[in-house]
């Protein structure tokens, strides 16, 4: 129906509009970056439209395009927030060119707290980048206590939740030697901890491709449980993983393609435990990262609806925790079956790392694979950025620049019992 939508047609603004938000839905992004296009052609002064072009032009990696856009929006509506921060995270703030001065009049002028953490964590990026830490930790420090304090959120559940999943989930499965992988591949991990590095360069080896993020893993699991007996964590422990996998697939290949699919979305580790029971030879690839520069690394990033623990150094610092010992049950559990990637060895020595990263995913590996520059597809996460250029390793050991601030964090980390080794 989209493919019929030909961008020479007569439509308004709004109909295109709507166009480019099924297209990107549908992962469709060229399509939709076209149909926003046309939208801003079509009603170039409404500043919606320029914003929602400038979030396609960032997933297709087109960054000055992006801050182009987004400075559109903003002269016809100067108080468009997600246009503010979208613009200070599409460029590298430097002494010659940034929006410091605006971001700081901004929050001078705006008494709402709720409105004014888009100005906050833009302003901590652009004095990131400046080389001005502490005055970029006081705007995250700022920017996440206004979002936390909007959130009805316990990190108490989740730790609960993650217990129930050790509890109900204890039953083993193994790889049978000599088995080839399943072109399923699941690359999991916190968020901001080289996910999307690693879903690269895996995405620009020979017939593989990315489906991004997508909840096809938890909708095919709820879809093949119980609907009575136990709670949640019971009824899905005893699914029809068999079903589950056909559904799965069908999810993921919908189009035919019969490469290997790479599934990329951190909150899976939730769910290694049925992704091996619907796919025993599934590769798991858990990439991890130093545990201060994680933790910090989602404290000064706004998401949207996602993470509400990681606003505050005590919800991060628990809810890390209950996350490692579920990975280490996973490890337990599926020892063959889960690649430890480890974020810091991956950048500092990708050739490396790369070759058996790809053998591990049954895949076979190629140099190109590095290039990850060239690879055009396209990307939703908040690392959509930082993916577009070549591998680099400035990002290893953050938390050298921020150690004054972050010593509550690690010492809360610690407390809990995770390691923090401060690698780098």
């Amino acid at each position: 129906m989209l493919e019929a939508a030909d961008p020479g047609m007569a439509a308004d603004g709004d109909a295109w509009d709507a166009f480019g938000f099924y297209a990107r839905q549908l992962d469709r992004h060229q399509l939709s970056n076209t149909f926003y296009r046309r939208a801003t052609e079509t009603k170039p002064g409404d500043p919606q439209f320029w914003y929602n072009l400038a979030t396609s032009e960032r997933t297709l990696g087109r960054l000055a395009e992006a801050a182009s856009a987004c400075e559109r929006a903003l002269a016809l509506d100067p108080e468009m927030r997600a246009a503010v921060l979208l613009r200070s995270e599409t460029i590298r703030a430097t002494p010659e060119a940034n929006n410091v001065e605006d971001l700081q009049v901004r929050l001078a002028q705006t008494p709402d707290d709720q409105a004014a953490l888009f100005f906050e964590y833009a302003l901590g990026k652009e004095l990131h980048d400046l080389g001005r830490y502490d005055e970029a930790f006081a705007a995250f420090a700022r920017g996440a206590s206004a979002r936390r304090r909007s959130l009805n959120y316990d990190v108490a559940q989740d730790e609960l939740k993650l217990r129930r999943i050790t509890e109900t989930f204890r039953e083993g499965a193994c790889r049978l030697p000599g088995s080839t992988p399943d072109r399923h591949v699941f690359v999991i991990g916190m968020p901001r901890s080289g996910t999307t590095l690693t879903e690269r360069i895996l995405g620009g080896l020979p017939n593989v491709r990315s489906n991004n993020e997508t909840n096809n893993v938890a909708a095919a699991l709820m879809r093949s449980s119980p609907t009575t007996g136990g709670d949640v964590f019971d009824r899905a422990a005893r699914a029809d993983f068999a079903a589950m996998a056909r559904d799965y697939d069908a999810m993921a290949s919908g189009d035919g393609f019969a490469g290997t699919i790479i599934e990329k979305l951190p909150f899976n580790y939730l769910y290694v435990g049925p992704i091996l029971r619907a796919f025993p030879n599934a590769p798991i690839v858990w990439v991890r990262r130093d545990p201060l520069d994680t933790c910090f690394a989602m404290f000064r990033t706004l998401f949207g609806a996602a993470y509400p623990f990681s606003y505050s150094f005590e919800d991060l610092a628990r809810y890390y925790a209950a996350y490692e010992a579920l990975m280490l049950h996973w490890v337990g559990l599926f020892p063959d079956q889960i690649l430890q990637v480890q974020y810091e060895a991956l950048v500092a020595n990708p050739a490396a790392i790369g070759p058996g990263l790809a053998a591990f995913c049954g895949l076979s590996w190629t140099d190109e694979a590095l290039n990850i520059s060239r690879n055009a597809s396209a990307s939703l996460t908040a690392s959509a950025s930082q993916v577009r250029g070549n591998i680099y390793s400035t990002s290893v050991a953050t938390w050298r620049r921020y150690e004054k601030n972050l010593e509550p964090l690690a010492r809360l980390l610690s407390q809990h019992g995770v390691d923090v080794k401060r690698v780098g």
